[in-house]
């Protein structure tokens, strides 16, 4: 089986935040959940905290946003 990008989930606090998902887009999210707590023997007891590993995930992974935010760190450095 191929590797999952998204590794075991950090326990840090929270900030709360609402999103209304397509129903396709939650049934990938409850599979990939299953997926990945057969791939790390950690059973996923909420889904929904696999959102933010994964908007981070892809966050890091944005050649273009990581670009973007070092010029405006750049920018605000002067």
């Amino acid at each position: 089986m191929a590797k999952l990008k998204l590794g075991a989930i950090a326990d840090e606090k929270p900030v709360k935040l609402t999103v209304e998902l397509p129903a396709a887009v939650h049934r990938d999210l409850l599979a990939y959940a299953e997926v990945l707590a057969r791939e790390t023997a950690h059973p996923i007891a909420d889904p929904s905290k696999l959102v933010a590993p994964m908007l981070a995930r892809f966050m890091a992974t944005d050649r273009a946003f990581a670009k973007a935010r070092r010029k405006n760190q750049v920018e605000g450095e002067g």
